[in-house]
């Protein structure tokens, strides 16, 4: 493997999109979280509100500032380790990187405002509208980048003529036909993650009720029950954006489909297996055991009918299919999205029935769990998404293994950038970790801007 720089360019790529995508998920949905805490705060004036926009967007301010150097790396690696695409398909998928580029330049733009303006405008609201400029950067600069990637699961907007791509369409090439589910998928789970990241904050605050002063617990009930809210909207927005997800597998990558659910005969009425472990037998088959085998609801996703024909893995040449070990990633996603639902749903209840009691602490303790859970589920969706695609790197036009560079430096480059990630995420960890040890919330309620923005209420009022 250490000689290959097929397997080494793979596991680099790999290894820095796990990393970056933790970063570009907090990019996306922390600006929205913010927007909303601020405008409740205004709408309601109540400044605990305002606080946790404010210490909501120093956070994200840290975790830009990597995002931009993985995102940078994943630039560089593109052009490094996969010089045969780039040279195929640059030509097309340009038009999204630039946008993406300029998206990210349209953000940043706006959040320099945005810190800048905080406590110079008599109206609160102006304030407010400067924060949605910011959203919609982070919105499009991931549905921009996410593009590309929908591009390689779905190639369209060219023509193939001697294996030169000729006769390019840009926008029908951003436009493909993986687009909309996939870049939905995307930008409604990412949102969903930093509402469970931030739930998770305020549940792990709240279970130390004793160190907790009555104004503190009354600002981490307020940021649960904000992002609790946030996160059961957006775990069934990404269920039913999934269930599209799977219908679109089933029409235009059917052999990734049943590779995600060991679906190896062709036929109706297909059944859904959860988990389980894979036995192949002497004649190259394979027998499911222990799995949880759901009926129809196989058939249900590819169709949305009982009766929808599914296509077998065996339908296709076993260079063509995907590793089975997929199989695990997509039941990963799944079963942690049903969690988030469930334990923001069962908060939600608690909280509307009053005579429940919303915060004890194993609601909270669940709600803790769905934090990490919620990133794993991110990790595991794209490793579904770009392992289950193999061996294509442009999905039926070019092969992984032709489209990776032949250089053998990729593997000190391999080590040199775990270094790297190792150092900006201990960083990163240990700057977020002082900067909130060292302006806790309940110093913040006191000082001089939470009184300010008490005033500023209190004469609007007038």
């Amino acid at each position: 493997m250490f000689n290959d720089p097929v397997m080494l360019s793979r596991l680099l790529t790999g290894l820095t999109l796990a990393f970056h995508i933790i970063f570009a998920t907090i990019g996306v949905g922390v600006p929205l979280m913010v927007l909303a805490a601020e405008y409740i705060g205004i709408k309601r004036k109540d400044s605990d509100y305002i606080l946790l926009a404010r210490r909501w967007t120093r956070g994200y301010i840290v975790t830009v500032a990597v995002g931009v150097v993985t995102g940078t790396a994943i630039g560089l690696q593109l052009s490094l380790l996969w010089p045969s695409l780039m040279q195929v398909a640059g030509q097309t998928i340009a038009l999204p990187l630039f946008m993406e580029t300029f998206a990210f330049f349209f953000e940043a733009i706006f959040l320099g405002i945005y810190l800048y303006t905080w406590d110079r405008f008599k109206n609160p609201w102006l304030h407010w509208l400067i924060g949605i400029p910011v959203v919609i950067g982070a919105t499009l600069s991931a549905f921009f980048i996410t593009t590309v990637n929908s591009f390689m699961n779905s190639p369209e907007g060219f023509k193939i003529v001697n294996g030169t791509l000729t006769q390019i369409e840009p926008l029908k090439a951003m436009f493909n036909t993986a687009t909309p589910t996939k870049a939905t998928h995307v930008i409604v789970s990412a949102y969903l993650t930093v509402a469970f990241i931030l739930a998770a904050i305020a549940a792990f605050h709240l279970l130390r009720k004793k160190t907790l002063s009555a104004a503190e617990t009354a600002y981490h009930k307020k940021a649960l029950r904000l992002t609790v809210m946030a996160g059961l909207i957006f775990a069934f927005s990404t269920a039913l954006v999934g269930d599209f997800s799977g219908k679109y597998l089933a029409k235009y990558q059917p052999e990734k489909l049943a590779a995600a659910e060991w679906h190896f005969e062709t036929t109706n009425e297909a059944e859904l297996i959860f988990g389980g472990i894979l036995d192949e037998q002497a004649d190259g088959s394979y027998e499911i055991k222990g799995a949880v085998k759901i009926p129809y609801a196989l058939s249900i996703l590819a169709g949305g009918a009982p009766d929808t024909e599914v296509i077998g893995l065996n339908e296709f040449a076993k260079e063509d299919q995907a590793p089975l070990f997929v199989h695990y990633f997509f039941d990963i996603m799944v079963s942690i999205g049903m969690y988030l639902a469930a334990i923001s749903a069962l908060f939600i209840l608690a909280f509307r029935l009053k005579k429940l009691n919303p915060y004890n602490k194993w609601l909270l303790r669940g709600i803790f769990i769905g934090g990490p859970l919620a990133i794993v589920s991110i990790e595991a969706g794209w490793m579904y998404a770009e392992i289950g695609r193999q061996p294509w790197t442009l999905y039926g036009i070019m092969r992984t293994a032709d489209a990776a560079t032949t250089s053998t430096a990729v593997g000190p480059m391999l080590i040199l950038f775990s270094l790297l990630y190792l150092l900006l995420g201990t960083i990163c960890t240990v700057v977020l970790l002082r900067m909130f040890k060292n302006n806790p919330v309940g110093k913040e309620l006191a000082d001089d801007h939470h009184t300010r923005g008490e005033a500023m209420f209190a004469d609007d009022n007038k």
